[in-house]
């Protein structure tokens, strides 16, 4: 790809547009010696009258001309006395406006800012400046002044504006000296640049490889890197081998620095039953270790396990229609009676039935009943299902405000839920730091009953912690294994359950699991087009955007999500002269497209509107689905509609959008879709695993569509390697809570 050549543009800020004071991205008009120039990008806090220096490439807009898309901004304090007027007459300065601006210029001319920063007590030779008054501009100058000159250093020295405003957030006048000292503080939670970045800072100022910010960042850094795969802890002999050779040092100079972490408090060592250690950061620690101590307490809360509700069960049967199985009797029995339960068991064996009569028996108690589940999609399906209102969880807790991936909720152990009842349905989602949070905001006496598959796919976040539960032995549970008839005449139910039982598929006399045989990646790829564009939406009156949807094992590759998406938005939402484009690294963003958030934001402002009443609210997560509304090149912005919750992206907040009409099996995780097609293709054999197949089927709720090639079916059912975690969860539980570990 042709490398765009850089180029530099000084002006005076003559308007601004838009800005964003959250990620420094703005939209400015520049005067150029007289002539007007759009500038758009990160380009931090800026003000009217400032003088900017920039580099970066002009760009043609097809509706708005030219314009210049800054790469690297470098600010100059305005230097004439018509170019400060107008700096102070904007009030950059609160309590200086246009008439104050005036005065001053005119006693202190060209010098004026000279005298704002270092000799403030002159300001009182203007009539209506007060000595308090003087020193509170000062302050006020100084402070921006600050932020201008933390833009400047970290701009220069190729690191994003965004970068810059959360630091100065964070460290205020100070960033500057404490970047300067130890460049890796600019990995922590809240700033967020990624340690090569800071590595990259520290060598260019001398750093040796061995120095202790060095090595303690490298630490934490193999520590997060795993714990975004899903590991809440590495055992200690992994992780220092890890980090060794990861930064190219002894593994020596490691177990010192990991030691120092100790007594900061920052990696937690465990030691297993076995004699093994584990390093785990604080927050997962805490976060397991509460978890432990909390399920033991309510299992204590829990009610006289002797109690027999037969004849309360067979009232509920014959109100409801349903004979329950043996089973699921027994799963109702143990909610009512313990208040504390796990119900699991695949698709068809009567799960939802089974929580129907559950929810029933306790609202007829008397007792308030609430359902939540990890995602968006999981909690309308389990609604729609059961009748009863479910939020997601983090709608329940009610996100206050978020430092980094770390939310802050409402509601928490000095603010609980009013509560008696908790259900979680798609438990196997729901991460280490979620339930922490949740449980953390359940009273003590809380009934708790966790609904779930452990066959599926373990959470995205870090933690196995429906299998950890199961595992102890603490929370009796239940597995329903019966199919029931009218499930079994469904090829996908009972196609499913062959999976887990690791048997061949059956096809056949059916009219919802088929099976297309492409060997050929460009005839999977035009099957798969064929399907979304004509075959599915002509025979069943379908929509390709809200009924069908494409799954891969894999991003990567000619059948991964990466290349499918690209192949499919050019055939169902196609570029056209009425459709506004903006093009990021990896995606070319248009109206109409399917699309999906990849990380949680707790920042992001939505609205809805129902029945002509609006709703707002913050948030949207790693998984959410939508569909883009609307393209506004010049300001940079995008609005997406998230089953209805209408949410504006600036440009730098689309890195966390991609196209969404194929996704991975592991982003279908608490979702149900209409009509799956599901990509094998040869070449993946690490993703080639029981029950991520088994997740991808169990996706579909009218019709699955394999297309592929079937050795790679069966090699998947064959495999039945599960995705191995390391957590502690478990051993905590079972040692009673881990009552040795002092945090």
């Amino acid at each position: 790809m042709k490398e765009e050549k850089l180029c530099e543009l000084k002006g005076d800020v003559d308007s601004i547009v838009y800005k964003n004071e959250d990620n420094g991205f703005a939209v400015i008009m520049l005067d150029c010696g007289g002539e007007p120039v759009t500038v758009v990008g990160e380009i931090g806090d800026v003000d009217e009258g400032e003088s900017l220096s920039l580099m970066g490439t002009y760009i043609n807009h097809p509706k708005f001309g030219m314009q210049f898309k800054a790469s690297l901004c470098q600010r100059a304090l305005p230097q004439t006395s018509t170019a400060i007027k107008k700096y102070l007459a904007n009030g950059v300065i609160k309590g200086i406006g246009p008439v104050l601006a005036k005065a001053i210029i005119d006693r202190f001319g060209e010098e004026t800012l000279d005298v704002f920063e270092n000799h403030p007590e002159r300001l009182t030779e203007v009539d209506g400046i007060s000595p308090k008054k003087a020193a509170k501009f000062s302050e006020i100058f100084k402070s921006k002044f600050a932020i201008r000159r933390l833009m400047t250093y970290v701009t220069s020295r190729g690191i994003s504006a965004s970068v810059g405003v959360r630091a100065f957030k964070r460290w205020g006048d100070y960033a500057i000296s404490m970047i300067e000292e130890n460049p890796y503080i600019l990995c922590s939670a809240g700033v967020d640049l990624p340690f090569s970045k800071a590595d990259e800072l520290a060598m260019n100022d001398g750093f040796a490889i061995d120095n202790e910010h060095r090595v303690k960042a490298g630490i934490e850094n193999v520590l997060s890197v795993n714990a975004d795969n899903g590991h809440t802890c590495l055992p200690t002999d992994k992780l220092i081998a890890a980090t060794a050779g990861f930064l190219g040092v002894e593994d020596d100079v490691v177990n010192e620095c990991l030691l120092q972490l100790h007594e900061e408090q920052i990696v937690v060592s465990y030691t297993k039953s076995n004699g093994r250690s584990y390093e785990m950061l604080r927050d997962y620690a805490i976060a397991d270790m509460y978890i432990s101590k909390r399920l033991c307490i309510m299992k204590q809360f829990a009610y006289d396990s002797k109690i027999d509700y037969s004849e309360v069960i067979d009232i509920a049967q014959e109100e409801s229609g349903y004979v329950y199985e043996e089973l699921q009797r027994k799963a109702i029995n143990t909610a009512l009676s313990v208040g504390f339960l796990v119900l699991t068991g695949g698709p068809g064996t009567g799960k939802t039935t089974t929580l129907n009569a559950i929810i029933s028996l306790f609202s007829q108690q008397g007792l308030n009943v609430m359902l939540a589940a990890p995602t968006g999609r999981a909690a309308k399906r389990i609604s729609d299902l059961t009748g009863y209102d479910a939020k997601t969880i983090h709608r329940l807790l009610e996100v206050s405000f978020a430092v980094g991936d770390r939310p802050k909720f409402v509601h928490n152990e000095n603010n609980q839920l009013d509560c008696d009842v908790m259900i979680i349905d798609e438990m196997s989602m729901v991460d280490t730091l979620l339930f922490e949070a949740l449980l953390r905001a359940l009273p003590v006496n809380c009934k708790l009953i966790m609904v779930g598959d452990t066959d599926q796919l373990p959470s995205v976040g870090a933690g196995n912690v429906l299998k950890d539960i199961i595992d102890s032995g603490v929370v009796p549970t239940v597995t329903l294994k019966e199919i029931f008839r009218q499930a079994q005449s469904s090829r996908i139910v009972t196609n499913a359950h062959r999976i887990v039982k690791g048997e061949a598929l059956e096809f056949g006399n059916c009219d919802d699991f088929f099976f297309f045989q492409r060997l050929e990646y460009t005839a999977l790829q035009q099957c798969i087009v064929d399907l979304c564009k004509q075959r599915l939406p002509d025979a069943y009156g379908i929509s390709p955007f809200d009924n069908i949807q494409v799954l891969s094992p894999t991003r990567q590759g000619p059948t991964g999500t990466v290349e499918l998406n690209r192949i499919l938005q050019q055939e169902l939402n196609p570029p056209s002269k009425e459709k506004s484009e903006i093009q990021t690294f990896l995606y070319k963003f248009r109206a109409g497209d399917k699309v999906m958030q990849n990380k949680n934001n707790y920042d992001i402002v939505w609205h809805k509107e129902t029945k002509g009443e609006t709703e707002s609210g913050a948030g949207i997560f790693n998984g959410d689905i939508g569909i883009i509304k609307k393209v506004n090149k010049l300001l940079g912005m995008v609005t997406i509609d998230f089953d209805g919750r209408v949410a504006n992206y600036s440009i730098p907040m689309l890195d966390n959008i991609e196209l969404a009409y194929a996704i991975t099996v592991h982003k279908s995780q608490g979702s149900e879709f209409d009509y799956v097609i599901f990509s094998s293709f040869n070449g993946y054999d690490k993703l080639y695993y029981r029950n991520l197949f088994y997740t991808g089927v169990t996706r579909a709720k009218k019709m699955l569509i394999l297309v592929g090639s079937k050795t790679v079916t069966d090699k998947m059912i064959a495999n039945n390697r599960r995705t191995n975690r390391y957590t502690c969860l478990k051993e905590m539980i079972m040692r009673d809570n881990g009552d040795e570990m002092d945090i």
